[in-house]
């Protein structure tokens, strides 16, 4: 027998958590509640989930808050987590990646596109349980240990940035347009916008610091990750 997928809600509106719960079980995924902050730690303490689903809006500390401590540990980064919230502004949007959430889903939402969104998570965090280690020039992405190094020093990297990342030295020197790298690293693409792309290639820029130059812009069409050009010999 399989073990359904496990994945707390935290959330502080009681008719709110009981809904999503209910619909999760029908989805044949086995829901837990946290009302904040401290009752999710507990529940995360006791058993690692498979998916969060994030309330921006909670009392004591906030959503995003809660994000950043959860992608800052070795043991939660690799979850995935879904934000809720009735924000639905680009910036908002924006600051909930840039807070580590994989995704966004602004209230009120369909269930349907609620569990489409969570299993679209599950299917893109699979591949990376397994990989070997692809290097390309000094920049080197290990998906077996989910690791970047860059001139044998690490750098340290979100689980969605590592995705791409991934996805691009594994298809290297291809151009890949906004809705192919939806496709093919997010997945289930249909709720997501283009500018998604854009907004996790620019963090994936700057967290690869001085080797973010390999990851180019091709004008009208999308990105494409090269190898850093000899250099020039002077003679």
């Amino acid at each position: 027998m399989n073990q359904q997928p496990r994945v707390l809600i935290v959330e502080d509106e009681p008719d709110i958590a009981e809904l999503v719960a209910v619909n999760l079980r029908h989805g044949g995924f086995e829901p837990v509640w946290a009302r904040d902050g401290v009752a999710a730690q507990r529940e995360i303490d006791a058993v690692l989930p498979d998916v969060i689903l994030l309330d921006w809006m909670l009392p004591g500390q906030s959503g995003l808050t809660l994000a950043r401590r959860w992608r800052s540990h070795a043991r939660t980064k690799g979850v995935p987590i879904l934000m809720l919230t009735a924000r639905g502004d680009e910036p908002d949007k924006v600051q909930g990646l840039d807070a580590g959430a994989d995704d966004y889903i602004t209230k009120p939402f369909s269930t349907r596109e609620l569990l489409a969104r969570i299993r679209a998570v599950l299917r893109r965090r699979a591949p990376e349980q397994a990989g070997t280690s692809v290097k390309l020039g000094a920049l080197l992405v290990d998906a077996a240990t989910h690791t970047v190094m860059w001139q044998g020093q690490p750098i340290k990297i979100s689980p969605t940035e590592f995705r791409l990342l991934n996805y691009l030295i594994n298809h290297r020197d291809r151009v890949h347009s906004r809705a192919q790298l939806l496709d093919k690293v997010w997945g289930d693409h249909v709720f997501l916008e283009e500018r998604t792309v854009d907004v996790h290639i620019k963090r994936l820029r700057e967290a690869l610091g001085a080797a973010g130059a390999m990851v180019e812009t091709v004008r009208g069409t999308g990105y494409r990750l090269s190898a850093p050009p000899a250099p020039t010999r002077q003679d």
